[in-house]
């Protein structure tokens, strides 16, 4: 594995950088205050219009999408793409900028990959323009959504429609106000092999029968003005031709959509942690204690250490599952990008911790990001699959790989 960036890249992370100098970094206090100050929390505020114009004049739209989806992105592999992600990741809305946020990213290379020209036609283009934006529903209250097989909300087939019935949530994205496209995980049929009743369709937020019930809150935040809602199917009608690659396939469109999706969330918390610890070490520079700044204290420097061994170890093996994902794909890089699913989310949680910790009061206020990526990152440990069912299938996969070598 080469860990050299190409010319190319080296290019992109430079306009990448002086960006976010430039017109983020300055910024970001002031969009925060304009969410919280806004009469609608789910408005996006307008200068970030005006950013995604600035982002597409100088190259730097569509980063994630790889070289078959050109000209409508910047064709690099995931290995390119880990530290532009990394760098989008310092600061938790500047994805949008670039758009190159989740869930976006994740239904956009489901409709590029799976969908129809048709499809592609009414929701990806949108999409890829930056016009609109969207929401992946799989999760329920009701059930354990860890597995998948276990999807309540049915599909039915209705002859010339489908019919959906359920309860979702944790649907992130859909409450913003332009939300207009949601990607539904279902049942087209209970009585078909385990992994063969599911299925995804397209639903339009504006369907009759789509409720919007409440926003839910993650670690006591909102994510104003994206959101993760609660929604409600009641007899809600599709056309048939909205279905996503046939029924029964929802399981592997399902597992197509969440190996880059899980690498993408990796790749953001590197970032989360990297900024905490630039931040740490600003900060025991400039903080007196016990007569000498925080950085002179031994246990200070061995935290900052530690967090620095605890990045650099997950960033390594992020960029390593980068490029399986590259040369062998998904399927073959399945236990790396599990590996890494399990150590990036609690590497963000323990060192943006230790932040707060060496921040005092102040890194728990809302005077800095810390807070907000510690939920951000604690919530990551649950999505996309949690903990437990990474370790149990990287488990179970190693030790038949081992055995089969016997």
């Amino acid at each position: 594995m080469n860990f050299d960036h190409s010319s190319k890249v080296q290019d992109l992370m430079a306009k990448l950088s002086t960006f976010m100098d430039t017109e983020i970094y300055p910024i970001e206090e002031h969009y925060h205050n304009l969410v919280a100050s806004s009469t609608d929390r789910w408005q996006t505020p307008q200068l970030m219009e005006a950013l995604k114009d600035k982002a597409k004049a100088q190259g730097l739209w569509n980063l994630f999408l790889p070289k078959e989806y050109l000209p409508h992105g910047a064709g690099l592999t995931n290995l390119e793409y880990a530290p532009l992600c990394e760098l989008m990741g310092t600061v938790m809305f500047s994805s949008e900028v670039f758009n190159c946020s989740a869930p976006d990213t994740g239904n956009m290379e489901v409709i590029a990959k799976y969908g129809t020209q048709a499809q592609k036609d009414k929701w990806l283009l949108p999409l890829l323009n930056g016009e609109i934006r969207s929401a992946f529903a799989m999760t329920e209250p009701e059930v354990a959504s860890s597995d998948a097989t276990n999807i309540e909300t049915s599909i039915e087939n209705k002859g010339d429609h489908y019919q959906i019935n359920g309860r979702k949530w944790y649907t992130s994205g859909a409450m913003n106000n332009n939300c207009k496209i949601l990607i539904v995980m279902g049942k087209t049929d209970p009585s078909a092999a385990r992994h063969e009743q599911q299925s995804q369709i397209l639903v339009p937020l504006n369907t009759p029968g789509v409720t919007v019930v409440r926003p839910m809150a993650a670690m006591g935040y909102l994510d104003e003005p994206i959101g993760h809602a609660e929604v409600l199917f009641e007899n809600v009608k599709v056309p048939k031709e909205n279905l996503v690659l046939g029924e029964g396939r929802g399981f592997e469109v399902a597992q197509g959509r969440l190996g880059p999706g899980r690498i993408h969330h990796c790749m953001r918390l590197i970032g989360c942690a990297q900024r905490a610890l630039d931040m740490t070490c600003e900060r025991v520079e400039n903080r007196i204690a016990f007569g000498q700044p925080l950085s002179k204290q031994q246990s200070v420097r061995e935290s900052i250490a530690q967090m620095y061994c605890k990045i650099e170890q997950a960033r390594l093996l992020t960029l390593k599952a980068a490029d399986n994902m590259d040369n062998y794909g998904n399927k073959v890089a399945k236990n790396i990008i599990a590996a890494i699913k399990i150590v990036a989310p609690k590497m963000a949680c323990e060192v943006i911790d230790e932040a707060i910790q060496i921040h005092g009061a102040l890194g728990t206020s809302q005077d800095t990001i810390l807070s907000a990526t510690l939920a951000y990152a604690r919530t990551i440990r649950l999505a996309d699959g949690p903990d437990q069912v990474h370790m149990m299938q990287l488990g179970k996969n190693l030790v038949l790989g081992r055995n089969k070598k016997l």
